[in-house]
């Protein structure tokens, strides 16, 4: 991949299957947190999952954890290790 392949900047669609457009961070991070919000207010831990990668570090990994234990209460946590 060259350097004019790679995003600068995150995409986001207006409906479903619609076309990708530029969006600012602070509208794509809100997007990402209203899609989460109903995971986490449901208050079912087994709904929500996060893999993390193995070549993060540990402290990554950790943070990566953490976030998906005491934010979204899951504990479903995967930094595939064993890989």
């Amino acid at each position: 991949m060259n350097g004019r392949e790679r995003l600068t900047q995150p995409l986001v669609r207006d409906r479903k299957g619609g076309p990708l457009r530029p969006a600012t961070w602070d509208e794509a991070l809100d997007r990402a947190a209203a899609g989460l919000r109903p995971l986490v207010e449901g208050g079912d831990p087994r709904s929500f999952g996060l893999f993390s990668c193995s070549k993060s570090t540990n402290e990554m990994n950790y943070v990566a954890g953490k976030f998906a234990r005491t934010v979204l209460g899951s504990s479903n946590v995967d930094s595939c290790n064993r890989t």
